[in-house]
């Protein structure tokens, strides 16, 4: 399980850890991707909407306080945590991973600086078909995940009020995390209510300005910007407890116009009448002629429960660009089916959904292109259907 993940791209995932020094990672290209740290804020962009442009590059990651010299020929990152997320997205060509895979196989290379004149071979592992779950646990046992975060991390990869509201439960840096039976309760009580605080942020928000237009139902994934701000230097709380919980990877290239380049994401976990999407019952989106996209769109379904993909009889809840068989209505527009079963004749163009289970779905446009930042291409809301 992965919060909100796509298939239509292959991913890579690499944590990066400079406690020992600086390190080197060079870029594949044709790569769209970043890094943040260990806090989740984005440090910089890789690839197609980083310095390298897409061509590949070297980035250097330096440790929080480095004072040692800077060599020539990098793009140097900052970050304010030892520990670092790297993330980034191949695509495929004529529908196969196979290019961008043997790319980033010969391409990727992640070593200490003081190695650079002779890296070591990097060792990659194949994470596809293997379970695993990368959503935060919401129990006492997210305390404990924290405290070992503030263990290895230095104080000032946060602020002071964070680190103060920490501390007021008893974690702090150097010292032992030992709650007592009553104070264990608390905090289990405590993660309780704010994983239901942030699922309902998600699901149902009601400000206004979380919608992408006035009376509908299609939401915002950066609510506050990438930056999560109601005004300049302003925390936006709802925007970031909202995407944090619901989501993983920030960048600018996700929020800011870039046309033709980065991706633009779009969701809705509403119908056209504002109810909650029921696995039960089927509905319709439609998507008017000429979807404003330079690389491709996707259609993908996700568990309200998981956040992750909804795990049905399909091979992937999704429909997309991609999609072999897919029909075009006369008109140019694409009509998407969500339901338990197929209508007749649309079977390449339906999601499997599940009764008793509630659902959402990203609109993934790789590559927007003018019209959908100046709104002259808008999606249709998602209707139920008789």
């Amino acid at each position: 399980m992965e919060l909100t993940a796509n298939d239509n791209t292959v991913y890579s995932f690499i944590w990066l850890d400079t406690k020992k020094g600086p390190l080197v990672v060079e870029v594949p290209p044709k790569v769209l991707g970043g890094v943040n740290d260990f806090w989740y804020r984005w440090v910089a962009d890789i690839g197609i909407t980083g310095a390298d442009k897409g061509a590949g590059g070297k980035y250097l990651l330096l440790p929080p306080g480095h004072q040692g010299s800077i060599p020539q020929g990098y793009v140097v990152v900052k970050p304010k945590t030892y520990g670092n997320w790297l993330f980034f997205r191949s695509f495929l060509v004529d529908g196969s991973t196979k290019p961008g895979v043997e790319s980033v196989k010969k391409n990727l290379k992640i070593y200490q600086l003081s190695d650079a004149a002779n890296p070591p071979v990097i060792k990659f592992v194949n994470a596809s078909s293997v379970p695993a779950n990368f959503v935060a646990p919401g129990d006492y046992s997210f305390w404990a995940l924290l405290n070992q975060v503030i263990q290895e991390e230095p104080p000032t990869g946060s602020d002071p009020t964070t680190l103060g509201l920490f501390a007021s439960i008893g974690i702090v840096k150097g010292q032992p995390f030992n709650p007592d039976e009553r104070m264990k309760k608390i905090l289990t009580d405590a993660a309780n209510i704010g994983a239901v605080t942030a699922r309902t942020l998600a699901l149902k928000i009601r400000e206004p300005e979380a919608y992408f237009y006035p009376n509908s139902s299609w939401r915002m994934p950066f609510f506050g910007g990438y930056q999560f701000e109601v005004s300049p230097g302003v925390a936006n709380l709802d925007g970031s407890i909202f995407y944090y919980y619901f989501a993983t990877g920030v960048t600018p290239a996700m929020e800011v116009k870039i046309v033709g380049k980065g991706s633009q994401y779009p969701w809705s976990s509403l119908d056209a009448k504002g109810e909650r999407l029921d696995g039960s019952k089927t509905y319709r989106l439609r998507l008017p002629p000429n979807i404003p996209v330079a690389d491709f769109w996707s259609v993908i379904v996700y568990d309200t429960q998981t956040r992750s993909m909804l795990q049905t009889d399909q091979k992937a809840p999704s429909v997309s660009s991609q999609t072999k068989g897919i029909k075009t209505n006369t008109d140019g527009s694409m009509d998407v089916w969500f339901g338990p079963k197929a209508p007749v004749g649309f079977e390449n163009n339906w999601v499997q959904t599940i009764p008793g289970k509630g659902w959402f779905m990203i609109l993934r446009l790789y590559g927007p292109l003018e019209p959908w930042f100046n709104k002259t291409w808008r999606p249709g809301e998602i209707e139920q259907q008789n």
